[in-house]
């Protein structure tokens, strides 16, 4: 492949599918406008700036990570709910589960929720970092069902020689023995603004970086409701974070319920008990007490 491919915001959902589904990876020009990644930079730009560099080789030792997003600002929902994002994440995600309960044939739909999010900034004299799945946090055999759909999104340009992010398309195909090699990885160029969305079973990994510019991107990940969240949202955003958000924020944030049963408080679906300190007075559904 000369390079991954690239759709405008406006491309249909079906369309980024299919190429999720091949390639593993897409990128959407212009994922957000001028005016969300100007205020994303006014939030963060003083936590990346008072970061220290990480401490170990695997995540940069001229790498800055800042994490818990969704406490420091109140501009992500355009980013975690852009449609071709969160369509997509839906469509691959989503899919019914048949099961038996007794002698009915049922069908389960999962929900989705935010796993982790962390800010990286590669300086000058980064490394490239080890190609690597995401989704091996899940312990999954590959090939197989996504459990994650990710974003990186270029909060300053991404180069072939800042570091933009290595991606092998197609490699989530690949079993478990085949290996990466970075021979096969092409590098994510794309300006500020954009986002890189790839599957959970793609080999990925940081650049090097060759310029005397720090390359920052912003990372969000999308996995399934049934599984642990990489990052424990309910330490990491403060309920009162949590509650400036809308509703669909605030439940894939994991205030809310995977079917058949999964994250439940006092038997019924935890939103109510959030939405319950969202409007006081408003009553809670029977037997749920907070």
């Amino acid at each position: 492949m000369a390079g991954l491919t690239r759709v405008r915001p406006d491309a249909d959902l079906g369309e980024v599918v299919e190429i999720l589904e091949r390639d593993g990876a897409v990128i959407v020009e212009d994922f957000v406008d001028d005016g969300t990644l100007a205020a994303l930079w006014d939030d963060f730009g003083p936590a990346l700036d008072a970061c220290e560099y990480s401490q170990d080789w695997y995540n940069g030792k001229r790498t800055r990570r800042v994490s818990s997003l969704f406490a420091r600002t109140a501009h992500l929902t355009p980013v975690v709910t852009q449609p071709l994002y969160l369509g997509a994440a839906r469509a691959i995600m989503q899919k019914p589960v048949p099961m038996w309960v007794g002698k009915s044939r049922v069908e389960m739909t999962p929900t989705i929720q935010i796993s982790g999010t962390q800010l990286i900034q590669l300086h000058a004299g980064q490394g490239k970092q080890p190609l690597h799945r995401d989704d091996a946090l899940h312990l999954r055999r590959h090939p197989g069902p996504t459990s994650r759909v990710q974003l990186m999104l270029a909060m300053s340009e991404f180069t072939a020689a800042n570091g933009g992010t290595m991606v092998i398309p197609g490699s989530h195909h690949w079993d478990d023995e085949r290996a990466p090699e970075a021979s096969e990885a092409l590098p994510t160029e794309m300006p500020a603004g954009s986002g890189l969305i790839w599957l959970g079973g793609v080999y990925h990994g940081g650049g090097r970086n060759d310029t005397e510019t720090p390359r920052t991107g912003m990372t969000i990940a999308l996995d399934l409701g049934n599984l642990r969240q990489e990052e424990n949202q309910y330490l990491a955003v403060p309920k009162e974070s949590v509650l400036a958000y809308p509703e669909e924020v605030r439940r894939l944030l994991g205030y809310d319920r995977c079917p058949p049963g999964l994250g439940w408080y006092e038997m019924d679906d935890p939103y109510l008990a959030l939405e319950s300190d969202a409007r006081p007075g408003v009553p809670l559904a029977p037997g749920v007490r907070v």
